[in-house]
């Protein structure tokens, strides 16, 4: 069994990881992704919902998540989850970081 600390730490190791690598290649027309400071300030405060919980609201294997970021679209934090499938198919889940509730168009 992995110590709770470890797990915890390894989530936040990897959401700033895939976070902070792609922000800006998923947005959308007119939308913004948050730079790496307005992200951790988003996260600290609690302001967003942590990313595997956005994760398991999509229903994708966190393995299959190639690229995510929170971004600014319609005037709420979303996360955009770039999902790779097992037959090679590339799809994106829109998810809404304040309540961690799957958006249209998944």
């Amino acid at each position: 069994m992995i110590p709770a600390r470890l797990l915890v730490a390894g989530c936040a190791t990897f959401a700033t990881v895939v976070l902070g690598a792609v922000a800006p290649a998923v947005a959308a027309q007119g939308d913004r992704c948050l730079p790496p400071e307005e992200r951790r300030a988003k996260i600290a405060g609690h302001a967003v919902v942590p990313l595997s919980k956005a994760i398991r609201a999509a229903k994708v294997p966190r393995r299959e998540v190639v690229r995510a970021a929170l971004c600014e679209q319609g005037g709420r934090l979303v996360y955009v989850l770039t999902v790779l499938s097992r037959d090679g198919k590339v799809t994106r889940a829109r998810v809404d970081a304040g309540t961690g509730t799957v958006l249209a168009g998944h």
